[in-house]
């Protein structure tokens, strides 16, 4: 199986977006706003004392994801 670099993903980005522009850029839309919503869900349900946001971040930054 071939790695790929980011190189390979800018040619494969390109070449989905000629094929059909706009319905590529709509799946993306579409899977970035249902991670987004995900998240959101998550982090609210796990926090629901004060303020979600500052104590996601809080969480994320203890566990090495955010700095």
């Amino acid at each position: 199986m071939k790695k790929w670099s980011n190189f390979d993903y800018i040619d494969f980005y390109v070449q989905k977006m000629n094929e059909d522009p706009v319905n590529y850029f709509e799946q993306h839309k579409e899977f970035i706003n249902a991670q987004i919503k995900g998240s959101n869900s998550l982090f609210s349900n796990m926090f629901k004392d004060g303020d979600f946001k500052i104590q996601a971040r809080e969480y994320l930054r203890n566990r090495g994801i955010l700095k």
